[in-house]
């Protein structure tokens, strides 16, 4: 996985409940991927470790070097089934 600098040296210390594992299951495998107008590519997948909560990973245009991750609870996906809830 490539990363900017702003990545690996700015969000990753602040955001220590991420791991590199968790960002590359959403970049293998999003549940909602869009293309923004200036070609950075946005993927969200819902990360049972993550309580079920949505993670988004920002993309530059190349699609493989991961700009910023974090948690989003405006996320486009559909409403978790109960069968997929981890309460």
């Amino acid at each position: 996985m490539k990363a900017t600098y702003y990545f690996s040296e700015v969000v990753m210390p602040k955001r220590r409940y991420l791991t590199f594992s968790l960002i590359e299951k959403v970049v293998a495998s999003p549940e909602v991927r869009l293309v923004q107008s200036d070609g950075r590519i946005r993927l969200w997948a819902r990360m049972a470790e993550l309580g079920g909560q949505a993670l988004r990973v920002v993309l530059l245009p190349d699609g493989e070097t991961v700009l910023k991750p974090f948690i989003d609870r405006d996320a486009p996906l559909p409403p978790m089934t109960d069968e997929k809830r981890t309460t």
